[in-house]
C-alpha cells in the first residue's frame, strides 16, 4: 500500500513537471519573448557597463521586499550570459539577502517573529542551526524546504553570525543560481539570436542545460536527506514510545508530501489553462503585448503582383512639396511645409481617393510609403510648435485611427505593420518611412514612384548605411553600431538574409569581408535621436 502510494505520488509530479514545461514552451513560443528580450537587452546596452550594477540594484531591492528574483535571474542569463550573469545575480542576491538578515535581527524582529511563529519547522531549523552553524544554513539554501526570500530574514533569529551566514549563503546560493541563468542564457540563444546557430552548437547548450538540471536536482535531494536527518536529530520529541515517534514522522512526511504535490499539480493545471487560452488568443494577445516591446513580429509575403493595365496615380505634387522644403540630408523646413499646407492637404485628398485595389504591388507600395511620409508631416505641422513627435498624445500619434487611403481609414501602425510589412518581402521600407526624429531615416527631397522604386529603395538603403547616424563600423575592434531600426525590427532583416548583420552587410564591403572571412563582429545599438528632423536642429547640431 506504502509502494503504491509513492508510486502515485511520483507520477503525479513528473506529470505536473511534464505539463508545466510544456505549458512554459507554448507560451514562449506564442507570445512575443524575442520582442521582449530585445526591448530589455536594449534598455540595458543603452545603459554599457551600468547594466549589470543597474540590474543588481534591482535584484537587491526585490529580494528585501519579497519578490522572487526568478524572472530576474532568467533575464541576466539571457541579456548577459553565464559569465556576468551569475556574477551580477550572485552580487545581488547576497546582498538582498545580507540586508534581509540585519532588518531581521535589528529593525524588524517583532514583525519577523510573527511570521516564523506560523512556520511550523522554524523551531527545528533554529536548533538546527545552534547545533550545527554554518552548515545547515548550507543545506537550507541548497534544498527548498522554506522560500528563499522568507529564509532570508529568518536568519536573523538565529544564532549565526552574520559573516558565517554571507559566506555560507553565497556559497550554497551559487548552483540554484547559475541554472536560472543557464536557463536565460538557452532562451535567448533560441529566441532572441542574431544568426542561425549549428547543430552542434544547438548541441552544446542542450548538454549544458540536462547536466546542470541534473547537477542541481542531485545536489538539491542529497541536501533535502541530510538535512531532515539534522532537523530529526535537533527535534526533542514528547515522551512517546518508540513505534508512536516513528509514525508520527512518517505521518508528517507522507501530508508533507501529498501536500507539495497536490501545490505541484495544482500549478501545471493553471499554466496549462494559461497556455491553452493563449493558443486560442494567441494573436490578440501578442498585438497588446508587442506594444510594450516594440513593433509587432510579422511573417512577410508578397500579397500582391504586378498589374499590366493598372491605373497609375501621380505623385508629382507632393514630389515638388518634398523638393522646396526638404534638403539632400533629410532636414525639413516644417515652417515652409506649414505656408504649403494647402498643397499638402490637396495631395491628401488625392491619396483618399486613389484607386488602391486596382493598382499593382509597386503601385501600392509607392502609395503606401508616400502617405505614410505625408500624414507624418501633417502631424507635426498640426502640432507645431513641438520638439518630438513624442510631445504629441500617444492616442493622436501613431494610433490614431484617422488616415484615409483609398477610402480605407488607417492609423500610421496600421499602414506600417498590417498595410506594409507583412504584404511585402520588402525590409528597405524601414528606410523609407520617416517619423519625423533626428533619428530616423533622412526623407527623400523627392516622393516615391512606381516605375524607379527598386532605385530609390537601393539608393536609401546605402544613404543610411553611409551615415555614421545610422552605420558604423570598428574593424579593428569588430563592433557594428546599427540603427535601432535593426533591432526593432530584427525579425524582418532575419527573414531574408538570416540575421541584422548579413543584411547590413550588403552594404558594408568591410562588414561583409569581416563576415566572409568567418567572423561575427558584436553589435551595439546607436542611440536614436528623438529631436524633431527640423531645418532649426540641423542648424544646432
Amino acid at each position: 500500500m506504502k509502494s503504491n502510494t509513492k508510486r502515485v505520488i511520483t507520477f503525479v509530479r513528473w506529470v505536473s513537471i511534464v505539463v508545466i514545461l510544456a505549458a512554459l514552451l507554448t507560451m514562449v513560443r506564442l507570445l512575443p519573448v524575442s520582442q521582449a528580450i530585445g526591448a530589455i537587452n536594449l534598455w540595458i546596452a543603452e545603459l554599457g557597463v551600468w547594466g549589470p550594477v543597474v540590474l543588481a540594484l534591482i535584484y537587491i531591492i526585490a529580494t528585501v521586499l519579497f519578490v522572487p528574483g526568478m524572472i530576474l535571474t532568467l533575464a541576466a542569463g539571457a541579456l548577459f550570459g553565464l559569465g556576468v550573469g551569475t556574477v551580477t545575480c550572485s552580487i545581488g542576491s547576497t546582498v538582498g539577502a545580507s540586508l534581509a538578515f540585519l532588518i531581521a535581527r535589528y529593525v524588524a524582529r517583532d514583525k519577523v517573529k510573527s511570521i516564523a511563529r506560523r512556520n511550523r519547522r522554524f523551531d527545528a531549523i533554529d536548533r538546527a542551526i545552534g547545533e550545527g552553524g554554518w552548515k545547515i544554513v548550507a543545506l537550507l539554501r541548497l534544498s527548498p524546504a522554506i522560500p528563499f526570500n522568507l529564509q532570508n530574514y529568518l536568519y536573523g533569529l538565529t544564532r549565526i553570525p552574520f559573516w558565517p551566514y554571507v559566506v555560507t549563503s553565497w556559497l550554497a546560493m551559487l548552483p540554484g543560481t547559475f541554472l536560472y541563468i543557464y536557463l536565460g542564457h538557452v532562451t535567448k540563444a533560441a529566441v532572441g539570436s542574431d544568426r542561425s546557430r549549428t547543430l552542434g552548437e544547438w548541441t552544446m547548450l542542450a548538454v549544458g542545460l540536462v547536466a546542470t538540471v541534473a547537477v542541481t536536482v542531485y545536489i538539491t535531494r542529497l541536501a533535502r536527506r541530510k538535512l531532515q536527518e539534522q532537523m530529526d536529530n535537533a527535534t526533542t520529541e514528547d515522551e512517546s514510545t518508540p513505534v508512536v515517534k516513528k509514525e508520527a514522522k512518517h505521518a508528517r512526511r507522507k501530508g508533507s508530501r501529498w501536500r507539495s504535490t497536490i501545490m505541484l499539480a495544482a500549478t501545471a493545471l493553471v499554466m496549462a489553462g494559461v497556455a491553452v487560452y493563449v493558443f486560442a488568443n494567441s494573436h490578440a494577445i501578442q498585438r497588446k503585448l508587442a506594444g510594450l516591446f516594440g513593433p509587432p513580429p510579422v511573417e512577410m509575403k508578397e500579397a500582391y503582383v504586378e498589374v499590366p493595365s493598372e491605373p497609375s496615380f501621380d505623385h508629382s505634387s507632393f514630389d515638388s512639396l518634398l523638393r522646396v522644403h526638404v534638403d539632400a540630408d533629410g532636414w525639413v523646413d516644417y515652417d515652409g511645409i506649414k505656408r504649403d499646407e494647402a498643397k499638402l492637404d490637396a495631395y491628401l485628398d488625392r491619396v483618399a481617393a486613389a484607386p488602391f485595389d486596382r493598382m499593382g504591388r509597386n503601385q501600392k507600395l509607392a502609395l503606401l510609403i508616400n502617405a505614410y511620409n505625408a500624414f507624418t508631416l501633417k502631424l507635426i505641422v498640426e502640432h507645431q510648435p513641438i520638439d518630438s513627435i513624442m510631445d504629441i498624445r500617444t492616442a493622436e500619434r501613431w494610433d490614431a485611427v484617422r488616415w484615409n487611403i483609398g477610402g480605407y481609414i488607417w492609423s500610421l501602425n496600421q499602414i506600417e505593420h498590417e498595410q506594409i510589412r507583412p504584404k511585402f518581402v520588402e525590409p528597405r521600407i524601414h528606410f523609407a518611412l520617416v517619423c519625423a526624429a533626428v533619428g530616423s531615416p533622412p526623407l527623400r527631397s523627392e516622393a516615391f514612384n512606381a516605375t524607379r522604386l527598386e532605385e530609390q529603395l537601393a539608393s536609401q538603403t546605402d544613404f543610411v548605411h553611409g551615415h555614421a547616424t545610422w552605420f558604423q563600423f570598428d574593424s579593428k575592434a569588430k563592433v557594428v553600431g546599427l540603427t535601432k531600426l535593426y533591432n526593432w525590427y530584427a525579425g524582418d532583416f532575419e527573414q531574408v538574409v538570416g540575421g541584422t548583420l548579413q543584411f547590413a552587410a550588403r552594404y558594408s564591403p568591410e562588414l561583409n569581408a569581416v563576415l566572409t572571412n568567418g567572423d561575427t563582429p558584436s553589435i551595439e545599438s546607436l542611440p536614436f535621436d528623438w529631436k524633431l528632423n527640423s531645418v532649426e536642429n540641423k542648424q544646432r547640431r
